[in-house]
């Protein structure tokens, strides 16, 4: 007996360690569990997400595959296409479905894209076992959690429960921190553009209103901009009637997958470089090595709903899984949302250590996550308010340098 209490007493030790907790339980000693991604594998983001899910294979490398007493194996699931080369509807609901099928899967990390989490997240709501728990590193659209559009957020929990939780923060304090950039910039006249799904129209729409109510004169029409179709060859005449308006910026909506390169390539032909008329993109545009290498990228503002990784906070956990990353793989992560993704598992993990095992404990120990910054892969605290949403509202302004994201300046939405 003495032995056995040692053995718990130097797990329990070690699991503290990574922010989790222990369940000493004779039944769910040695039991098996799956935790998931649910990434686009395929397209633009196709590098990032192998990025989050290296991320997250070495998260549980530092943990032995452990939380509490349960071993813990990890499977990738692929929420895009090849056809369409970026997340697919279709695609996502047969996730949601094999999800909840897979009795041995506790928990889902992901998605990447807000529009693939609003299919998946009403399916795993209503999973007789559960309801089964999601956690993503990148979705920003705030209708998944607050009022937003029409019926939203109740119509993604037909059960009443909340099952969703994000560790990055929400597009309407990007969109905000972004307008708040662009007026210390100089920025008076504005054109908006959105790509035309959930991610790009909610931040587009965000980025208009806080623009308005600081002062900007918004030139286009519409209260998230005007769509830009992807499949188009050319953006010659969109950017022709742009050039007409003489704005001071062009802000774009959307993500990168969606002709992004396109887009960014006929805004310098047409508008000139990015010195002459501004641009800017949200975190859509962050982490694809496509985009940084476009000479008209150059002098381009982002924006990200989290901290960048070169400021992590220093000498804690965050600086040595960053310095674990590059020595395991050789390169550092694609982005912030990959390290994200190690966070958002991390604290699935931490839920999955101190329950019985089953979906619907883990989803009631989510409630109670609360890992501190000292422990965080991310630096900050991973602790959430009761819509599910990170307490931590830090933005981080970027401009594209030498082909690389560079650090501008932290903002803190209040």
């Amino acid at each position: 007996m003495k032995n056995k209490s040692a053995k718990i007493a130097i797990v329990a030790i070690a699991t503290a360690a990574l922010g989790l907790g222990l369940v000493s339980s004779a039944q769910s000693a040695g039991k098996t569990l799956w935790i998931s991604s649910d990434l686009p594998k395929q397209g633009g983001s196709a590098d990032q997400s192998a990025s989050t899910n290296k991320a997250i294979r070495l998260l549980l490398k530092q943990m032995g595959n452990k939380a509490g007493p349960y071993t813990i194996k990890f499977r990738e699931y692929d929420n895009s296409t090849a056809a369409k080369g970026s997340w697919d509807d279709a695609q996502c609901a047969k996730n949601a479905q094999a999800h909840v099928a897979a009795r041995d899967e506790v928990a889902v990390m992901g998605t990447y894209n807000s529009g693939c989490a609003k299919i998946i997240v009403p399916i795993l709501n209503q999973d007789p076992k559960g309801p089964m728990v999601m956690v993503s590193n990148a979705n920003t659209n705030p209708g998944l959690t607050k009022n937003w559009d029409p019926g939203e957020p109740g119509k993604y929990y037909p059960t009443g429960f909340r099952n969703y939780w994000r560790v990055v923060t929400t597009d309407d304090n990007q969109g905000s921190a972004a307008a708040q950039f662009a007026k210390s910039l100089g920025v008076q006249k504005v054109y908006v553009l959105n790509d035309r799904q959930t991610y790009g129209q909610g931040v587009a729409r965000s980025f208009t209103a806080s623009a308005k109510k600081l002062g900007l004169t918004v030139l286009s029409d519409g209260d998230a901009g005007e769509g830009w179709d992807d499949k188009a060859p050319n953006y010659e005449a969109l950017f022709t009637k742009i050039a007409a308006l003489k704005p001071d910026m062009v802000y774009v909506g959307g993500i990168f997958d969606l002709n992004g390169g396109q887009l960014v390539k006929d805004k310098v032909k047409f508008l000139g470089d990015n010195t002459k008329v501004k641009f800017m993109m949200p975190d859509g545009f962050t982490g694809y090595p496509d985009f940084l290498a476009l000479p008209e990228a150059a002098g381009a503002y982002l924006s990200f709903t989290g901290l960048s990784i070169d400021q992590f906070p220093k000498g804690g956990a965050a600086e040595n899984f960053q310095k674990a990353y590059q020595k395991e793989y050789k390169e550092a992560p694609t982005s912030s949302f990959s390290v994200y993704g190690a966070a958002a598992a991390q604290v699935i993990l931490d839920a999955v250590a101190r329950s019985n095992g089953t979906r619907k404990d883990v989803f009631q120990k989510m409630k109670t996550v609360d890992i501190p910054a000292a422990k965080s892969v991310v630096g900050t605290r991973l602790k959430f308010d009761d819509n599910g949403d990170i307490l931590s509202r830090d933005i981080t302004i970027l401009i594209v340098k030498d082909k690389t994201e560079t650090f501008v300046k932290k903002i803190t939405v209040k």
